[in-house]
């Protein structure tokens, strides 16, 4: 699903908004489950047999820093792609910056 397309909208069903799914990388699973953040590539990645790639992510500390690795990845990653801010963007969509 395209999250810039004019009809997009996660509110109703997940209570995911715009600005959030800008954020942080989000999937739908089919049991109507959400997973986010650095969960989602290591699913991804499980489900196409490639999962002994992030296997290092669930190690006890190891974990927390690819988490806050893809933490600054995902607040910077507009800037470092030089696409327009997530608040132009929300602007833009006239959607709420809360």
């Amino acid at each position: 699903m395209d999250i810039n397309s004019s009809d997009f909208s996660l509110d109703i069903k997940y209570g995911i908004f715009y600005k959030q799914a800008m954020e942080r990388i989000h999937a739908f699973k089919s049991d109507g489950s959400v997973n986010k953040d650095i969960k989602v590539f290591q699913e991804a990645y499980s489900l196409i047999g490639l999962g002994w790639i992030y296997t290092p992510t669930k190690l006890p500390i190891l974990d927390k820093c690819i988490e806050f690795i893809y933490g600054l990845w995902a607040k910077y990653r507009l800037k470092i792609t030089f696409r327009p801010s997530i608040e132009k963007l929300c602007s833009e969509r006239g959607c709420d910056l809360s």
